[in-house]
């Protein structure tokens, strides 16, 4: 293989072996550590080790000096393999219990992979470098430790999760570890708090809070969606949150979801909260009869879901217990697949392209616990595959990640600091209508089963905020703004012209604030800086005698105009949904 990080299969493989350097290093520290696993990850890779001792900021620099150690030593990487049976006894002479399980639950005529490095052996499946010389060891940063449960079995020992990272150059690391400070500061749970958006309490772990200002913003995003598929033709629903256990087992879910549902009894009968809307569509299009004539019948729903996700997996708006899906659920036939989903695409364009959001698309294939043939399965995942290429659009095969009902197409959005957020779904379902009974007559006076779309384009309104939280780092465009302009009395004398102001925009449907307090002027623009209001106007007596304002915005002082002058530039700007101010 090419030595060029570039490559992805390069890049785990290299990333990967340092996990294995990480690994030899807490084994020549720390004899009597015991190792788990230690994977590559986007960016890095870890490993999970059992040991009493809680790792600190000092060990991990300690390590890391072992680690270049190691680097330069350029050990050879030898693989060789044993039988299962000699596997397990090779792992517990060197009393390592957790490998000695891994190998345990392999079949029993399995042949099992090692690789030696100098005088440290891990088992593992490979493939990695030949030597630990082709890791630059002053490329290599060991980040955090974090508590991981054995095999994410929170019945199981809490191990210490080691997380590093590394690259071919010191000046790559140092590019990367910049992002991640740049990242620290743009934090959605920490902004969130700080703008008075949204927060997080113990005494509903994973579900939202949504404070004054956030309320703001969701309810400004629910009304472009709003906006959006009203132009798109969709026809908006709403459905229950608890419906009966039968109508989940008709669906699926409680043979396939079921781990993840909040279920109660009612009247002696068992209920499910919803974790997705798509049933109570079903129930919907089951109200009255349907002609192809009908077709495609296109329900919106912003639909408030649950889903029981472990504590570990938990991670501020990112990864929630409740959240608003943004659905729509397209009942149509056959032959108007390939057209719709060239519309849903064009509709999730225009969406992200309003935010600044470059997107890649991935194309998920059946996985291995799904319904319906392997026919239809074929059939749905060439339908997507046409209707994306027909419109210029290319993408990647993710093999064995599609829904259990049907393939997927999912938009992968990248944010201003270069990660990607996976957001907008397209999934084709021909199961789901079949396991319903679903018809419509068609053309031919027959009766025939539609197909059905299950398709969002934020994903959810939590984690979507979150995503643009980072993005935006807080200082959203001024359409989004929850506070658009705030207005800065200079003295007491100007507070009734502040006032007056301030009623003129908000008759305007500007969001607008007055700041009464009995402070300086400098204080009150870096309150509202740190408060990322997109628009400062300083007034005082000059100002009030004149009915000028002075502009100030998020980085430039744009000196006294009229205040219709600012109001029709300021109109503008959140009418068009400018990213950018037109001051």
């Amino acid at each position: 293989m090419e030595f060029n990080f570039s490559d992805a299969e390069y890049r785990k493989m290299y990333r990967h072996t340092t996990s294995h350097v990480l690994a030899q290093a807490v084994k020549r520290l720390y004899p009597e550590a015991k190792l788990a696993i230690g994977p590559a990850i986007e960016d890095g890779f870890y490993y999970d080790i059992d040991i009493e001792k809680p790792f600190t900021p000092e060990d991990l620099e300690a390590l890391e000096a072992e680690m270049r150690k190691i680097c330069k030593e350029k050990i050879k990487l030898e693989r060789f393999e044993l039988p299962r049976e000699e596997a397990i006894a090779f792992m517990q002479e060197r009393q390592e219990p957790y490998k000695v399980e891994l190998i345990q639950d392999l079949p029993e005529d399995a042949v099992i992979s090692f690789y030696k490095q100098g005088d440290f052996t891990d088992l593992c499946a490979g493939p990695h470098l030949d030597s630990t010389g082709r890791i630059k060891g002053n490329a290599i940063k060991l980040t955090t430790v974090n508590g991981a449960y054995w095999r994410g079995d929170s019945s199981r020992k809490m191990l210490q999760r080691i997380y590093g990272t590394c690259f071919p150059t010191k000046a790559e690391l140092d590019d990367h570890l910049a992002r991640i400070e740049e990242a620290k500061k743009r934090d959605h749970r920490k902004l969130g708090r700080e703008l008075g958006l949204f927060a997080f309490r113990d005494e509903a772990p994973g579900f939202p809070f949504y404070l004054p200002k956030g309320m703001v913003l969701k309810n400004t995003l629910i009304d472009y969606w709003r906006q959006v598929h009203k132009k798109w033709d969709y026809l908006e629903i709403s459905t229950p949150q608890i419906m009966k256990r039968t109508l989940w087992e008709t669906s699926g879910h409680w043979d396939h979801y079921k781990d993840n549902m909040y279920t109660t009894v009612i009247d002696e009968e068992d209920f499910a909260i919803k974790p997705m809307n798509c049933p109570g569509s079903i129930l919907v299009y089951e109200l009255e009869p349907h002609s192809y004539r009908d077709l495609p019948l296109r329900y919106g729903e912003l639909g408030l879901v649950h889903r029981h996700e472990l504590s570990g997996a938990l991670h501020g708006m990112f990864r929630v217990r409740c959240f608003t899906q943004d659905d729509a659920h397209i009942l149509l036939a056959k032959d108007q697949i390939k057209d719709e989903v060239i519309r849903i695409a064009q509709l999730f364009d225009e969406v992200y392209t309003l935010f600044g959001l470059p997107y890649t698309i991935e194309l998920s294939t059946m996985p291995e616990d799904h319904i319906g043939s392997v026919e239809d399965w074929d059939i749905a995942t060439a339908a997507l595959a046409d209707a994306i290429t027909s419109i210029g659009k290319s993408y990647e095969i993710n093999p064995g990640d599609g829904a259990f009902y049907g393939p997927k197409l999912d938009f992968h959005i990248e944010d201003s600091l270069g990660r990607t957020w996976q957001c907008g779904t397209i999934q084709l379902d021909y199961q789901l209508p079949g396991r319903f009974d679903l018809e419509y007559v068609g053309a031919d006076g027959e009766k025939h089963c539609p197909v059905m779309i299950h398709r969002v384009v934020f994903g959810s309104i939590e984690r979507f905020i979150g995503v643009i939280t980072e993005h935006f780092a807080g200082a959203f465009p001024t359409w989004l703004s929850p506070v658009q302009v705030k207005i800065l009395p200079i003295t007491d004398r100007s507070m009734d012209y502040a006032k007056d102001v301030a009623a003129k925009l908000e008759a305007a449907g500007v969001r607008t604030e007055v700041d009464e307090r009995n402070e300086k002027l400098g204080f009150k623009i870096r309150e509202a800086q740190m408060e990322k209001v997109p628009y400062k106007l300083v007034v005082g007596d000059k100002e009030a005698e004149s009915g000028t304002v002075a502009v100030r915005t998020r980085d430039a002082d744009k000196g006294a105009m009229s205040l219709d002058q600012f109001m029709a530039k300021l109109q503008e700007e959140i009418a068009t949904k400018s990213n950018t101010s037109l001051f």
